[in-house]
């Protein structure tokens, strides 16, 4: 399993994370849990897969006339990618300011600072 060369969009990671729950399925298995939620049709959602297919993050197998889909790409890498680019984008690369701007955002409570230290003196920063 590799990551994908592209971004995945919102719509595109949510179709993921069916297919992370529960891996292969169909075209038309996807759209009857995302289609309610989402107001997607069936060809919304093939649209989706063919983009996912294209960047490299699921695979197709050939089931009769249907195909069936499964990620190419593990969750935990696709959130490692993710969040790094996040990070990358908005703080440049820089943690402390991604903490600070939380910080601001949303009170810490003790157990957020006390995993945050943690985290330093796991790394080697006490």
């Amino acid at each position: 399993m590799t990551r994908p060369p592209t971004p995945i969009s919102d719509a595109e990671a949510q179709v993921m994370r069916l297919l992370w729950q529960r891996a292969p399925q169909a075209a038309d298995e996807i759209a009857a849990v995302l289609g309610p939620r989402q107001g997607w049709q069936l060809a919304t959602v093939k649209t989706l897969l063919n983009r996912l297919l294209s960047k490299g993050a699921v695979t197709a197998e050939r089931d009769g006339r249907r195909f069936l889909y499964a990620p190419a790409v593990p969750e935990d890498a696709w959130v490692a990618d993710t969040g790094l680019s996040l990070i990358d984008r908005l703080f440049g690369g820089r943690l402390a300011p991604l903490v600070a701007q939380f910080a601001s955002e949303r009170k810490l409570n003790a157990d957020d600072i006390a995993a945050l230290k943690a985290l330093l003196k796991e790394q080697g920063h006490d």
